[in-house]
């Protein structure tokens, strides 16, 4: 499953074959588009790729498993926000599980896993896109209600533990419902010129290019505009009704908790919108010019992945500096108890 999220679509006027047209990856571009010295570059990606993912997998895996463990251990813990937090780690230890397969895949240079895994891995992967960002959404709204509640001095009751958990699992269905397009395409290719080069790929149905495009552009709406504008909508509401607090009222807009809760969670959202928006911008790119793959566009693209998978192993250290209670539960973890 090399690079299944690349952000740049192949130029088709070069004889690709389908498995490349889809996952972009050079070490399958036909000769006539790729001159020898190229390889060069393409030995180093070799290399350098699974170094990249594997600290990836070992910083995301180790982190978010802490940040699990200690949100289900630590009685005080358990708020509404750190539900949301919860989710965010599982759904980030969950792709990060499933990265030394991609490593494999790009090692091997073809698929041996078979045609369910592939549809697993695939939906995993393409989860991962909307994953982090909806529960983003998610915690933005809540944000903006602990705001709005703190500014009319009012309590919300309805503001449980439960009914986060509720919440939780109803972004959990909504993607998978997301995904389900793609892991229905989802399958095993097996070139025609060599029925050992097998690659998991999505496989559209005529005409192709059209299926492709119309699923960057799918992703785009689904995976970035419509929840990135409605974030962008709630803290521009959210800072406007706390200005005019400040105008109004000489009372504090937010106690010194809930002012942390909120900055830590602006801070993951830009963290995140930082990893990610360069991949939905190349997605425009891709979409709008045509490009001819080059090993400098080879490298930016797998640069551009790679920084959006980078984004599942640091929401742990974000909360480590950010939060008291996560750093004095992180430490507590730690520490080496006598029997």
């Amino acid at each position: 499953m090399e690079n299944i999220t690349s952000p740049f679509i192949p130029n088709p006027t070069c004889n690709y074959s389908m498995d490349l047209y889809y996952h972009n990856s050079p070490n399958r571009s036909d000769l006539n588009c790729t001159p020898p010295a190229d390889y060069f570059f393409y030995a180093d990606l070799y290399v350098v790729l699974p170094v990249i993912y594997s600290v990836i997998c070992a910083v995301g895996l180790t982190g978010n498993t802490a940040v699990i463990y200690v949100i289900l251990k630590a009685p005080k813990m358990k708020t509404v926000t750190n539900m949301f937090i919860l989710n965010l780690a599982i759904a980030d230890d969950l792709f990060t599980l499933v990265l030394p397969i991609n490593i494999a895949e790009h090692l091997l240079h073809y698929w041996p896993f078979g045609e369910v895994l592939c549809k697993i891995i695939l939906s995993i992967d393409h989860y991962n896109i909307f994953s982090s960002i909806y529960f983003l959404t998610v915690m933005s709204v809540d944000r903006y209600l602990v705001v709005l509640s703190t500014v009319r001095s009012k309590r919300m009751p309805y503001r449980t533990y439960r009914a986060a958990k509720i919440v939780s699992l109803c972004v959990w269905l909504l993607v998978i419902l997301i995904v389900m397009p793609f892991t229905v395409f989802a399958g095993v290719y097996i070139s025609p010129d060599d029925s050992d080069r097998k690659s998991c790929v999505l496989s559209f149905p005529s005409p192709e290019s059209l299926w492709f495009k119309a699923s960057r552009i799918y992703t785009l709406i689904l995976g970035f505009a419509i929840p990135v504008s409605t974030i962008c909508i709630l803290y521009t509401m959210m800072l406007y009704k706390l200005r005019n607090m400040r105008l109004n009222t000489n009372a504090k807009a937010l106690d010194k908790a809930k002012k942390k809760v909120t900055i830590m969670v602006f801070i993951v959202l830009a963290v995140c919108l930082f990893c990610w928006t360069p991949f939905h911008l190349s997605t425009i790119v891709a979409l709008t010019t045509d490009l001819r793959t080059t090993p400098l566009l080879i490298g930016i693209s797998y640069f551009i992945t790679s920084l959006s998978y980078a984004n599942s192993c640091l929401n742990p250290f974000l909360y480590a500096f950010l939060d008291d209670s996560f750093r004095k539960a992180f430490k507590k973890m730690l520490e080496c108890r006598p029997a």
